[in-house]
């Protein structure tokens, strides 16, 4: 039987460790319990709104016209009533004010009457937009008339036509989130297509087919007879159920990350609440020892105070629900800009379940040495005289072994991929264990100094008096920040890069869809800075001669073969190029054999290496080419830069646009703009300058979001420090009261315990700093393929701040103690 005045009598003696504690159980489930339920909220409202979000039943994307083939089966299929449809064309252009100066890059969506088949277009006016997109008229964003100070009633030109503006758009149902658009959106009726005379050989445009099925029965099977028209990997065609929206992807490559930081804050509260639970059952040593004289077994013990641990984790696994409640409120206007209007943010239940078996677990794992411990506790501890027990035992291997297991279930049940998980688990111990050994070695320097100050040697022996936790305090804190220090100093260079400046002379205005008998005329327009890079659509059909599985490579988080590509050709390396392997950009001494030169990037998509082969596919016509030579890139930023590059004569035949990139006075832009727009209205003119400033916005949104939930981390290394304080309470005090009695002031003391949680703050944030300049190295320069920049300013504002926050708790802990008198503490000692 569990005797519950033990039990209460226990929590009421140690109110403040047991508040840690429950602190900790809460912190340890509250971020996985939030994100589980939002990530539940966002596919159940994805899967629900599926017809809306893609406007159809069936999806048939390509980046030109579809082939005959498919044409006439979707005509077929509509002349037998068994589906019906609605095309539309997706491409961006510059829209020009036909009174006044201005002119504005723009989404632009030429509809067929009949789109959507599912959803809404919500306009301002309240009307269908069947009723007011008619021919000869436009339907815009409010983003555009604001920016060229229109309004509805006034006329654009669009490309060779001039239209009206008759509405505002509000919302699309298939463009849930327009967070990454580089324009407003434009509405324009099919009917002027051709007026526009926009779209042409080698347009960048997205051609998509919607299909509405009579029956829902022959979804699966009409999507089936479409797709097999085709075996160009260009075109795609979909269902609802399994289009991968943006959405979708976006959320699961940001949910992704952020799980991983919810696991490691989860590690964390783990070790707080073992070292809380050391920390109550040191002061708890004597009445052990007291209970175990009379009789008592270990296994009476032990029950009892996992008695007091399940209780103080059944409160904790309330607040942490309580918290993540709360926290689901908040995650509305954390993600603003981002949720589709869509998706409604609910509590899941079986995040709930999730959450409280989490808490479940993660008590019972980090409770487990502690309390096996209490085993080794011996009658003589009543006399404070007690054997120090080994660290690691054979009882120790097995709950290391039971806690990795958890932890490797929980990143596979988070994450969904056993190889990304294994990565990460990798990665984790790596972490753990390079912090653990430059904490060793700096705490093992630290025992070896003898400073001149007084106060500061007393603070050296502080950092290693009986049971201090200043090695797991180090580690921990270390550990964490080092994740946040490199977040910090990858975004700090992402920002150099790409948003803050242009380096000196790199191109700041891109135009697209030149056609070859304009580059004569955009070439006297532009003037002799600008460079042009011919541009042949194709995809990769094999490497190796083995197929590549389009719908499997666009699974990759990140940049993969399954899309359709922007080739080029030429003889010369650019500017920032240089080869790292094959020597020279193509080989002289392989006769007639078609070459082509490899990006190192493509090496992270598909392994490869100099003399394989990989066959393309151009205008449906296969080519095969031997890799001879793989180049890199010596700079970062917004500079053009091709994955595939052929000699001329392998390509120049080919259909093509022209690509053009040009330095231009930011004052000047506008201007070139409207200039382009009058001569050439097909060709797009895009301003980098208002590029950044967009991807600067994307940038400072996630990073708010990812320090929201990365700052988890750092609560559970103070709470780590906060239990390590009350741990070493009792010696804390008895130093303190040796030092007034030998005639020390208030002052001395507090100037050793701030110097104690100086020295701890100082070394976990070098330590920090040290893995986080290595990491951010490597994540610039091999994931990103950027330049590095370690900001030392920054970096040591970054150790200042952890130092003054380490010193700040710790010293807010230990005050208290500091108020003990003398005479009270050692007649507490004469009376034991």
């Amino acid at each position: 039987m569990v005797n519950l005045r033990f039990i209460v009598r226990q929590m009421t003696g140690a109110k403040r460790q047991c508040a840690v504690f429950i602190l900790c159980v809460a912190l340890s489930m509250i971020t996985l319990v939030s994100l589980g339920s939002f990530r539940e909220s966002v596919e159940s409202s994805l899967l629900r709104d599926a017809q809306s979000l893609h406007a159809a039943d069936i999806i048939v994307r390509s980046h030109a016209p579809l082939p005959s083939a498919t044409e006439q089966e979707i005509a077929t299929l509509v002349q037998h009533g068994q589906t019906k449809s609605a095309r539309y064309w997706d491409f961006y252009s510059v829209v020009q004010k036909v009174k006044g100066e201005g002119s504005l890059l723009c989404d632009l969506k030429v509809v067929e009457p009949g789109y959507p088949f599912y959803g809404r277009v919500l306009l301002r006016s309240g009307k269908p937009l069947a009723e007011v997109l008619k021919p000869g008229t436009l339907v815009v964003e409010q983003q555009l008339l604001d920016r060229l100070r229109l309004q509805p009633g006034d006329s654009l030109k669009v490309g060779n036509a001039t239209l009206v503006v008759r509405d505002v758009v509000l919302q699309e149902p298939d463009r849930p989130v327009n967070f990454f658009s580089l324009g407003p959106r434009v509405f324009v009726a099919a009917a002027d297509r051709e007026a526009l005379g926009l779209i042409g050989l080698g347009s960048r445009v997205e051609h998509v087919t919607l299909l509405k099925v009579a029956h829902q029965k022959d979804l699966d099977t009409i999507a089936s007879r479409l797709a097999a028209t085709t075996d160009e990997t260009r075109v795609r065609v979909a269902t609802y159920k399994n289009a991968g929206s943006r959405v979708k992807r976006f959320f699961d490559n940001l949910l992704f990350f952020l799980n991983l930081s919810g696991i490691f804050t989860l590690l964390l509260s783990g070790f707080g609440i073992q070292s809380t639970l050391f920390a109550l059952l040191k002061e708890q040593e004597r009445t052990i020892a007291v209970l175990k004289a009379l009789g008592a077994k270990s296994r009476f013990i032990i029950g009892h105070f996992l008695a007091v641990t399940l209780v103080l984790g059944a409160i904790g696994t309330l607040v942490g629900l309580t918290g993540s409640f709360l926290l689901q409120g908040f995650l509305p206007s954390l993600f603003s800009g981002l949720i589709p209007a869509q998706v409604t943010l609910q509590i899941s239940f079986n995040a709930i379940w999730q959450g409280m078996l989490i808490g479940l677990l993660v008590v019972l794992l980090f409770t487990a040495l502690p309390l096996y411990r209490l085993k080794e506790v011996k009658p003589r501890a009543i006399f404070g005289k007690e054997d120090a027990a080994g660290m690691w035992s054979r009882s120790t291997w097995i709950i290391a072994g039971l806690g990795a297991l958890f932890f490797l279930s929980m990143v596979l049940i988070r994450l969904r991929d056993l190889k990304t998980g294994l990565y990460f688990m990798l990665a984790l111990l790596g972490l753990i264990l390079v912090s653990y050994l430059l904490a060793a070695l700096v705490l093992r320097l630290l025992r070896k100094s003898t400073p001149g100050s007084l106060a500061l040697r007393q603070a050296l022996k502080g950092l290693f008096r009986p049971h201090n936790a200043s090695l797991s305090i180090i580690v921990t804190l270390s550990a964490a920040l080092g994740v946040i220090f490199s977040l910090t100093l990858v975004e700090k260079n992402l920002d150099a890069s790409f948003i803050t400046s242009f380096p000196p002379g790199a191109p700041n205005v891109f135009l697209i869809d030149i056609q070859p008998d304009q580059k004569e005329g955009l070439a006297r327009l532009l003037g002799p800075g600008a460079r042009y890079y011919p541009i042949v659509k194709g995809t990769v059909s094999a490497v190796n001669e083995k197929p590549i599985d389009p719908e499997q490579e666009r699974k990759s988080r990140g940049d993969n073969l399954g899309r359709e590509m922007n080739l080029t050709y030429r003889n010369e390396l650019l500017a920032d190029e240089r080869i790292v392997s094959g020597g020279t950009l193509f080989r002289k001494d392989w006769g007639d054999a078609l070459q082509v030169s490899v990006l190192d990037t493509v090496l992270k998509m598909h392994d490869m290496k100099v003399g394989d082969s990989i066959t393309f596919k151009i205008q449906g016509v296969p080519m095969t080419a031997r890799i001879a030579s793989i180049r890199t890139r010596t700079s970062s930023g917004f500079t053009p830069f091709f994955y595939f590059v052929f000699p001329p004569d392998a390509l120049a035949g080919a259909p093509h646009t022209i690509f053009a990139a040009v330095r231009v006075d930011k004052e000047r832009i506008s201007a070139l703009q409207n200039q382009v727009v009058d001569q050439f209205p097909n060709v797009s003119v895009i301003d980098l300058t208002e590029t950044v400033v967009i991807f600067g916005r994307i940038m400072g949104k996630l990073s708010t979001i990812v320090r929201f939930f990365t700052s988890f981390s750092i609560v559970a290394g103070v709470l780590i420090v906060v239990s390590s304080v009350f741990a070493t309470r009792y010696a804390r005090i008895q130093e303190a009261v040796y030092f007034t009695i030998l005639g020390a002031r208030r002052s001395f003391v507090l100037a050793v315990f701030t110097a104690e949680n100086l020295l701890l703050g100082l070394v976990s944030g070098a330590i920090a700093l040290l893995m986080s300049q290595v990491a951010s190295l490597l994540i610039c320069r091999k994931g990103l393929d950027m330049e590095y920049r370690p900001y030392p300013a920054d970096s040591l504002l970054l150790v200042a701040g952890t130092t003054l926050l380490v010193v700040a708790v710790g010293l807010a802990v230990t005050l208290p103690l500091l108020r003990q008198k003398p005479v009270t503490f050692l007649r507490e000692q004469s009376d034991e």
